[in-house]
């Protein structure tokens, strides 16, 4: 893979997980939207959170990341404490894709550009523009670099915004259901390109992800969520159907074909 992150310091992490969340809870007005959330996110990993609309995937992603502050809880990365975190220091190590990026007539190279902000001097001008070109590159964009983003379809918007958080060289990313508009084609070299820089680059990826077979096949773990609390966190190879049924509400089971998992959901009666 051409590489376009920077090596990772290697005292930077210690002996601690990429991420560690404990206890997390988040309150919007009487309503607790999460409760008491705690799970690890190791180096290296792919790490997908399931659940129905409305069971609190997306209100964890951004709370992980003081988008939205948290009632209580911890989030550590390494040994920082990510919620006491000056956000233009948590800039440096955090990048965060939403589901839908705003549409403007910002080029695509100036879009992917902005990630490096954070890692921007008053001489980095050159190695700003090479890094982004490398992420383009790498994510099929070059031939869009001068295209605006009000002229692209919703699949290359979601590519554009996953090139920014790239171009950033965080140490955590997280992403708000960063396939959803991806044909199968693209949902594929994404996810795949996902994989690949988590595990070469010791990046902590955390997705929301409604795909199941997806979340299976991708993720190194899977956090289950109903109704803002966790019903079981998991590696993809031991995911049950019972665990699935009880999220989604409706009968699911887990086959084994070409040895590949796959979830398949049978429709109430």
């Amino acid at each position: 893979m051409k590489s376009f992150f920077t090596p990772q310091e290697p005292d930077f992490l210690g002996k601690s997980p990429a991420l560690r969340v404990r206890n997390l809870a988040f309150r919007y007005g009487k309503r607790e939207i999460l409760h008491d959330i705690s799970f690890d996110v190791p180096p290296a990993s792919v790490f997908a959170i399931l659940g129905p609309n409305g069971s609190g995937k997306t209100t964890l992603l951004r709370s992980l990341n003081q988008i939205l502050t948290p009632t209580s809880g911890e989030v550590f990365l390494g040994e920082h404490d990510l919620l006491k975190m000056r956000p233009e220091c948590r800039a440096k190590f955090v990048a965060y894709a939403p589901q839908r990026t705003a549409l403007s007539g910002l080029s695509v190279f100036d879009s992917v550009l902005l990630g490096r902000l954070p890692h921007r001097t008053f001489n980095s001008a050159r190695h700003d523009n090479q890094k982004t070109y490398e992420v383009l590159e790498r994510l099929n964009l070059v031939e869009k670099a001068t295209q605006t983003l009000d002229t692209l379809s919703g699949g290359e918007l979601q590519k554009v915004s996953l090139a920014r958080v790239l171009a950033q060289e965080p140490r955590l990313i997280l992403l708000d259901e960063p396939t959803s508009a991806l044909d199968w084609r693209n949902r594929a070299e994404i996810l795949a390109l996902l994989q690949e820089i988590a595990r070469e680059y010791g990046v902590g990826v955390v997705l929301t992800i409604h795909d199941i077979n997806d979340a299976i096949r991708y993720a190194t773990r899977l956090l289950l969520l109903k109704e803002g609390k966790i019903i079981t966190e998991t590696k993809p190879s031991e995911l049950s159907g019972e665990s699935l049924s009880h999220v989604y509400g409706l009968p699911i089971t887990i086959h084994e074909m070409y040895e590949t998992r796959v979830a398949v959901a049978q429709p109430k009666t």
